[in-house]
């Protein structure tokens, strides 16, 4: 299988701190993998650390994307190459709605893919059918995935994540999702906050997502979204590194034993 995104020796340190230190992981073509550790631990460090905060200090032997190094790419640039991250705690964008932002969304994705065919760019008015079959298509897939996230229509024109609530900024994380249909999903904690109905919906897309091709890097404290998911690799991160990877039967053990336990029992 392909290798999407491999990093070896992956250091990161924030504010002159290391909080990854050494880190190796590679995710292939397709694959789920789940990252769990204790707070701290550095799961949300290596997600902003891989969409490219710029404040942040990176050093590796290698981070590559799809065949590509990122280490000096922007945000933008990992973004346009079909990397996305949903946030932990998403931020409001006052003025920037759902229903401005998934076509631009869409387009970007279909501009990446188009370069698999460059004949399409060769006349002008292919290109405009394109544009008007792909605002066909974002709407009409907006339009089913609010119905099954149970949001109503009126959140594509409110501003985003404007006095949303923890479940509605989730969930629109989600919407994005879709629209952006990225060769990798880095989910920073999606399930955090969650009822029992919203961890069901919101697993449920993202299987539906992983199903499609999406490769899914998906950050958790708690094994309960996995009653829904199937993960090919569960690894646990334990002081800014992969103190030990499995399957899925290793989330299992974590939520028997917690990490700290589990992670003694390995020493010896």
């Amino acid at each position: 299988m392909k290798k999407l995104l491999v990093l070896e020796n992956l250091s990161v340190t924030v504010d002159g701190t290391k909080i990854i230190d050494r880190l190796t992981l590679s995710i292939g073509d397709g694959e789920l993998h789940v990252l769990m550790g204790p707070n701290g631990s550095g799961k949300s460090t290596l997600a902003y650390a891989l969409a490219g905060k710029p404040s942040y200090s990176v050093t590796a032997k290698k981070i590559r994307f799809d065949g590509k190094d990122l280490i000096r790419l922007s945000p933008e640039k990992r973004a346009r190459l079909g990397l996305f991250l949903a946030f932990q705690y998403p931020l409001a964008v006052p003025g920037i709605s759902l229903y401005i932002l998934l076509p631009e969304m869409a387009r970007a994705r279909h501009a990446r893919e188009r370069k698999k065919n460059e004949q399409h760019l060769t006349l002008a008015s292919a290109l405009a059918r394109e544009q008007q079959e792909q605002l066909k298509e974002v709407r009409t897939q907006t339009v089913g995935l609010l119905r099954k996230l149970a949001l109503p229509d009126e959140m594509l024109y409110r501003s985003l994540n404007d006095q949303f609530s923890g479940g509605e900024k989730k969930k629109a994380e989600i919407v994005q999702l879709f629209a952006a249909r990225p060769k990798l999903a880095i989910l920073d904690e999606p399930d955090s906050g969650l009822d029992v109905d919203a961890l069901k919906k919101i697993a449920g897309a993202i299987g539906e997502l992983h199903r499609s091709g999406t490769a899914v890097l998906l950050i958790t404290h708690y094994s309960r979204i996995l009653k829904y998911l199937k993960p090919d690799r569960v690894h646990i991160m334990h002081h800014g590194t992969l103190a030990r990877s499995g399957t899925a039967d290793l989330a299992k053990k974590i939520e028997r034993f917690g990490y700290e336990s589990l992670l003694a029992k390995q020493k010896k």
